[in-house]
């Protein structure tokens, strides 16, 4: 597969599963994320009936579908009945992916509250790896996502946002149904910057690379292609020098934003040497 349409588009909430298959199909595009959060989506409204018309649809045209979870969701809270209460939103996700024929769900590590770092580090940690032991039952791929910084004299942080702290995870968890979604633009807003990120990881472990523009050690932004300073080009030949031929996932701005970014995309790494059809 060209790196054209190794290109997908984070769908997200903005259209239905059924609109977002007809849409993908409609501009040729082969990987979708969608999230099933709220309104038409929400986990609980797709029965097998729904699931099966999708599966059939998407099959039909050759698009590959995942799942993304919510980063707002706390997958490392430890209260009482929360944490049991994440366990179930996670395993649901799971049971959607096996409905819908979803090849990959993307979590996270959860956040904390600077004070109770490493409990919430442990707790995240053990529940994610009780997830991908049910995925692994289930027939399902859990991918675990570098998140972003937040400001450093914030109260709460996300966790799994530096490669030590993605270390943690990645390392303990051994299981055929775990691997990586890594996010290029979060890479670049840590001192390690994607360099430091694509030289320290396995990519043999990583089945998706997420992208939008950003500033090098600014915030969190999900710009397009050229309106910050992420280097495309140079973050191309790395990942594909790592071997990397899984499929890549625009994420910022409006559906037509991602379309265009893909062309986009796929100059700059023209540039690298890496042909995009």
């Amino acid at each position: 597969m060209n790196l054209h349409d190794r290109i997908g588009i984070d769908i997200g909430r903005k259209l239905p599963l059924e609109d977002a298959v007809a849409w993908a199909a409609r501009h040729q595009v082969r990987f979708i994320d969608v999230q099933l959060d709220t309104g038409a989506n929400a986990l609980g409204t797709i029965d097998e009936r729904r699931a099966s018309m999708l599966r059939a649809e998407r099959e039909r045209h050759g698009i590959h579908l995942g799942l993304h979870t919510a980063s707002a969701v706390n997958v490392a809270e430890y209260a009482p009945f929360v944490g049991e209460a994440v366990e179930r939103y996670l395993e649901a996700y799971v049971n959607a992916a096996c409905l819908l024929g979803a090849e990959w769900i993307v979590v996270h590590a959860g956040f904390h509250f600077t004070s109770d770092r490493e409990q919430r580090m442990r707790a995240g940690r053990d529940r994610i790896e009780r997830i991908a032991a049910y995925a692994e039952r289930k027939g399902a791929v859990i991918l675990l996502e570098n998140l972003n910084k937040e400001p450093a004299d914030a109260e709460v942080h996300y966790l799994a946002h530096t490669v030590e702290e993605w270390r943690y995870y990645v390392e303990a968890i051994r299981s055929p149904a775990f691997r990586l979604s890594f996010t290029a633009n979060h890479a670049h807003l840590v001192p390690e910057g994607v360099a430091g990120f694509v030289d320290a990881i396995d990519f043999a472990q990583v089945a998706e690379v997420r992208l939008a523009d950003c500033f090098r050690n600014g915030h969190e932004v999900h710009l397009k292609p050229g309106a910050g300073d992420l280097d495309f080009t140079d973050m191309f030949r790395r990942v594909e020098g790592k071997g990397f031929r899984g499929h890549y996932m625009n994420a910022f701005g409006s559906l037509d934003d991602m379309l265009a970014g893909r062309e986009e995309l796929v100059r700059l790494a023209g540039i690298a040497g890496i042909a995009g059809t």
